[in-house]
């Protein structure tokens, strides 16, 4: 399964990474969003749950991944910016569906709240209206983690925070991903925070009343972080939403374990694509190279 890969120019300013899996049957394309500091890596067990059901997209983030060589680095990038990119994206691929993955929320809603023509559903996965005092506490030593450029210490703040429900595999991949990091993509996320406890939340969700199409919320029984009831509290900000709990699951849903992987899966393809039933595909573990950062 071999994407076809593109740098995207965007409006002159930015650079992207893409990759495009396509399916000769499929009928549909879904773009997948990243959370913070995350690479299209860290969707490698959802591309094998959504493909070939659909056309499939991921990109990284002008700052991350095999984007950030195609950029200057010249200035940090808002979420209101993140959510601009977003809608080229979904212009240049003719997207019907997008799913975002932790705080690839934010921009997300605010990419929505624009009403994109083309989008009909959405997914957003492992994320909240609310900044709960766990969540709080993992942004506030997060913060002071990336300032400082202390690598050992955001490494195990991920892996024993969000990321403690991770098989040991995951954990090594993402300590290793974390340790490899270029300064900017720290001072990147460190900016992310601060927006996030200035409240740039709420004004994603204030924008979010605007969102007219179907959304469905995905979040892990066993997460504290992002949790069910939280995530259940979407109801007050977008219009028609549906909800949803996979069981046994933390912060990272389908990659913790075989079970979480094969409920996510079905859950996804429920709400996608109702009318179809297929057998499950076998659970995959990541292959080398691969992690499971967001933050």
């Amino acid at each position: 399964m071999r994407p076809e890969i593109a740098v995207l120019d965007i409006q002159g300013q930015y650079r992207v990474y893409t990759e495009f899996y396509r399916a000769d049957a499929a009928e549909k394309t879904i773009i997948l969003i990243n959370g913070s500091l995350a690479t299209t890596a860290s969707f490698a067990q959802t591309v094998r749950n959504l493909h070939p059901q659909l056309n499939v997209v991921l990109f990284d983030q002008p700052y991350a991944g095999k984007s950030k060589q195609h950029n200057r680095q010249e200035r940090l990038i808002s979420k209101e910016t993140e959510a601009h990119i977003l809608l080229e994206l979904i212009d240049h691929f003719q997207a019907d569906h997008v799913m975002s993955f932790s705080w690839g929320g934010a921009s997300t809603l605010l990419a929505l709240a624009h009403q994109p023509r083309r989008v009909k559903k959405a997914i957003v996965s492992s994320f909240s209206p609310v900044i709960n005092e766990p969540m709080r506490d993992y942004l506030s030593r997060g913060s002071q983690y990336l300032a400082a450029c202390d690598r050992y210490q955001v490494g195990n703040l991920v892996n024993n925070t969000i990321g403690k429900h991770l098989p040991s595999l995951f954990k090594r991949f993402n300590y290793r991903h974390v340790s490899s990091l270029d300064s900017h993509e720290y001072a990147q996320m460190h900016f992310h925070i601060n927006e996030v406890l200035q409240h740039d939340l709420e004004r994603a969700l204030s924008r979010a009343r605007n969102i007219d199409i179907p959304v469905l919320f995905v979040n892990g029984e066993r997460d504290e972080y992002t949790t069910v009831a939280d995530a259940r509290q979407f109801d007050r900000h977008v219009g028609t939403c549906q909800f949803s709990a996979i069981r046994d699951a933390g912060h990272f849903l389908d990659m913790e374990h075989k079970a979480a992987c094969e409920d996510t899966r079905a859950v996804l393809l429920g709400f996608l694509k109702p009318d179809v039933r297929e057998k499950r595909p076998r659970y995959q573990a990541a292959a080398q190279g691969q992690h499971a950062l967001a933050m």
